[in-house]
């Protein structure tokens, strides 16, 4: 007699951050989509963690440090899967990242990582490169027309970021721009900025849930990538967008090559101003790009079939 194989249950940590907690999204999508029975824990808005951790789990799930803190500080039995989009050994990943490094290396504690390069240079017992991965059933094309022409996501919180978008402003004030980030990283770039007015016309609040990240990206026709973490891989932006069938123009990374060469780049600003200009006027390689980075996406960075590689390895 055959039985029905149980679904695992599984404690996932919804962190504080803004993109943790929009990478976590599409990792709890993954884990409901292959039939895990999945507990939210949101950092921040429940309270009620210490009831919640009395519960019996198979797995505690969380991004960067947020899951195995709890753990360790809670001296859970469970195994840990830790999914990482923030350098391991930085304080990006958390300013405790210190305390909880050791405990990668336990036998029960799954890290995935994911920069390829990075991954290379760890040793911890169970660590697995795993590049970003979307919900397609959330982030798709709207079929809307865009309103903006680029946007970018994010902190402007280097000179190059900040003079980079200023200069795209500037030197093409045909275009219209949005930028979307949260309030502190905008009042930071304001004070900084020789053109604070230029700003605020292009700032556009910030998004902490996926419809309405998948919403701006559908109005945009390009969105700009300016990563800031990582050795070799492209970040979440990336795969958010192509899943929406819109152009990114990405600065360079080895892991563009899982595009085919489709996925166009920029060397430089004005190779960067170049392609902006060359692809808003030619429809035609701008579906190229598009459907053909939608095609690859789906086939290999899709929520289900990721996570489902992600639970292989922890079984």
């Amino acid at each position: 007699m055959s039985s029905k194989k149980k679904n695992k249950k599984i404690l996932a940590i919804m962190p504080e951050s803004i993109g943790g907690r929009l990478t976590t999204s599409s990792l709890i999508d993954g884990l409901r989509q292959n039939n895990c029975d999945v507990t939210v824990y949101d950092e921040l808005f429940d309270k009620n963690l210490k009831q919640l951790i009395k519960r019996k789990f198979d797995f505690i799930v969380g991004y960067d440090f947020s899951g195995l803190k709890i753990k360790v500080d809670n001296n859970l039995t469970l195994p840990s899967i830790n999914y990482f989009s923030d350098d391991i050994r930085s304080n990006t990943s958390g300013k405790y990242w210190k305390d909880y490094l050791d405990y990668l290396d336990y036998d029960d504690n799954y890290t995935f990582y994911w920069d390829k390069q990075l991954t290379e240079y760890e040793n911890f017992k169970n660590i697995h490169y795993l590049p970003h991965f979307v919900n397609f059933d959330i982030y798709k094309d709207f079929g809307n027309e865009p309103k903006f022409d680029v946007m970018f996501a994010g902190r402007l919180d280097t000179d190059y970021r900040l003079h980079t978008f200023e200069d795209i402003v500037l030197k093409m004030p045909h275009l219209k721009v949005a930028w979307y980030a949260i309030d502190k990283h905008y009042i930071d770039a304001r004070e900084r900025s020789n053109y604070p007015e230029m700003l605020d016309l292009c700032y556009m609040g910030f998004i902490d849930n996926e419809p309405d990240m998948a919403r701006a990206i559908n109005n945009s026709k390009i969105v700009l990538n300016m990563h800031s973490q990582g050795l070799t891989s492209l970040n979440y932006r990336t795969f958010q967008t192509v899943a929406c069938k819109r152009l990114m123009l990405s600065d360079y990374r080895d892991e563009l090559a899982l595009f085919d060469g489709y996925m166009p780049y920029y060397e430089d600003f004005s190779d960067l101003v170049f392609k902006i200009e060359n692809y808003l006027d030619d429809s035609e390689a701008y579906k190229t790009v598009t459907e053909n980075c939608y095609r690859i996406a789906k086939q290999s960075h899709n929520s289900q079939d990721c996570v489902r590689y992600l639970l292989s390895l922890v079984n």
